[in-house]
């Protein structure tokens, strides 16, 4: 079950939508992979979703991350999808 800080009922739909069932998964995988999972599953998320699932894994609101860590997120949501499309 998703019963984690910052996620409300569409993300918890999009991420089982994405076959993210539980805390553990989100764990094992991380914000960013995750992220992209909701996307391929068909959804248009925000940046806001991103830092939602972070803060979740951080058990903090997702507005009360860093910016710095904002956009250590975005760097590394941009080479995940660049490493995505080299290997299509």
């Amino acid at each position: 079950m998703l019963a984690l800080k910052n996620l409300g009922p569409r993300s918890v739909a999009w991420l089982r939508a994405a076959n993210i069932t539980s805390a553990g998964e989100l764990r094992k995988i991380g914000a960013v992979a995750a992220y992209l999972r909701v996307r391929e599953a068909g959804f248009r998320p925000s940046a806001n979703l991103l830092y939602a699932l972070a803060g979740a894994l951080a058990g903090v609101h997702w507005n009360r991350l860093p910016k710095a860590e904002r956009s250590r997120l975005l760097l590394e949501l941009d080479a995940a999808e660049q490493a995505r499309r080299a290997h299509s």
